[in-house]
């Protein structure tokens, strides 16, 4: 892969000194893409999809096996550490995941403790990102938002954590482009948590990293 040429040449041009840094959009190329245009949507509340949701390399879920999930604030919170290897783990029926066709586009949201069709449910669950090939960077897009918090969770295989991301949220969409430090290709999977009045989706997940876009500037991690 194209990637191991440029290990030793990344890690100095990281500003930051976490695991997992945030870079300016545009800076990293990606040669997968996941929209979620080929699942059924609707305006509203949307769809509920019950069990794993499998794409191209990816599969999505709730949480990992060996977490829990806390709804005492309702939204889903995930505590404790997956087990080895990484595994997903769908959630109850209604209260797992589900697609809403945003402005034109399709989004994958967590429905959270309500459970579908409440409309309070739409957003406010978590969802769990589980990849066949552990990856090195990826990018993500988060729709919605009314001020709250988004968290990310980054595992290894072996359910070790790798770096906890929180990241303030504006309205409508703001992108996450990270790269492991050292470009070490050990991102197994994640997990999307948030705090928002209205609740999140996530759409364009990109992966299978290909190069870096020139330099990549100043980098950052919250959380």
């Amino acid at each position: 892969m194209r990637w191991l040429a440029l290990i030793l040449c990344a890690t100095p041009a990281l500003a930051c000194e976490d695991p997992i840094c945030e870079v300016p959009e545009g800076s990293l190329r990606f040669t997968r893409r996941v929209d979620f245009s080929d699942l059924p949507s609707s305006y509203g509340i949307g769809r509920n999809l019950d069990g794993l949701v499998v794409g191209d390399g990816v599969q999505f879920g709730e949480h990992f096996l060996g977490q829990g999930v806390e709804i005492s604030t309702g939204h889903d919170r995930l505590s404790g550490r997956p087990t080895a290897p990484l595994t997903l783990v769908a959630g109850a029926a209604g209260a797992n995941l589900g697609t809403l066709n945003l402005w034109g586009d399709n989004i994958v949201q967590g429905m959270g403790p309500k459970g579908f069709p409440d409309a309070g449910a739409v957003g406010e669950g978590a969802i769990a990102v589980l990849f066949d090939e552990d990856q090195p960077a990826l990018a993500l897009d988060v729709r919605g938002g009314e001020g709250g918090t988004v968290t990310f969770s980054f595992y290894r295989r072996d359910g070790a954590p790798i770096l906890r991301m929180v990241r303030h949220v504006d309205r409508d969409t703001g992108t996450i482009h990270v790269v492991r430090q050292g470009l070490v290709p050990d991102i197994a999977g994640f997990s999307v948590e948030n705090q928002d009045p209205e609740g999140l989706g996530i759409d364009n997940l990109q992966f299978l990293f290909e190069e870096l876009m020139g330099r990549l500037g100043s980098a950052r991690t919250r959380g």
